[in-house]
C-alpha cells in the first residue's frame, strides 16, 4: 500500500500479532480500517483480501489458512487440511498481512489471489 498512514496501521497489526497475539476483536477493527485505505488506493484484489480475512476471522473466531503453496498443487481446494485443532495459523496471517504492504511486487499479488481463493472455497 502506498498511503503511509495505512503502512502505519498495518505495521501496528503486525506489532500487535507480535505483541499480544491473536486478538480477534482488535484485529477486525483494524482491518476494517485497512480495507478503507485499499479502496482508497483502488486496488480491487487488496481490497477483497483484507474484507476476506476480517470476514474469515468473524466467522471462524480465528484464521485456519494456510500459507499459499509457491506451486499450486493440482486439485488442491485451497483449505488446510493440517489444522485439526482449535489454534490460530499465526503464520499464515502474519505473512498475508506481510503482503499488504507491497503491492508492486508481482509474486505478492499472485499469493494474494491465493489467499482470495483459499478463502473462498473454506
Amino acid at each position: 500500500m502506498e498511503n503511509p498512514t495505512a503502512q502505519k496501521l498495518i505495521n501496528k497489526i503486525q506489532l500487535d500479532l507480535f505483541k499480544n497475539g491473536f486478538n480477534a476483536e482488535t484485529l477486525i477493527t483494524d482491518l476494517k480500517k485497512l480495507r478503507e485505505y485499499a479502496l482508497e488506493e483502488q486496488n480491487p484484489v487488496l481490497v477483497k483480501a483484507i474484507r476476506l480475512t476480517y470476514e474469515h476471522i468473524e466467522n471462524n473466531n480465528g484464521f485456519f489458512i494456510a500459507i499459499p503453496d509457491d506451486e499450486p498443487i493440482e486439485g488442491f481446494d485451497g483449505t488446510s487440511t493440517n489444522i485439526t485443532e482449535e489454534t490460530t495459523n499465526m503464520e499464515s496471517l502474519e505473512y498475508l498481512i506481510s503482503l499488504f504492504l507491497d503491492l508492486n511486487n508481482k509474486n505478492n499479488v499472485a499469493d494474494l489471489r491465493e489467499y482470495n481463493k483459499s478463502f473462498m472455497a473454506y
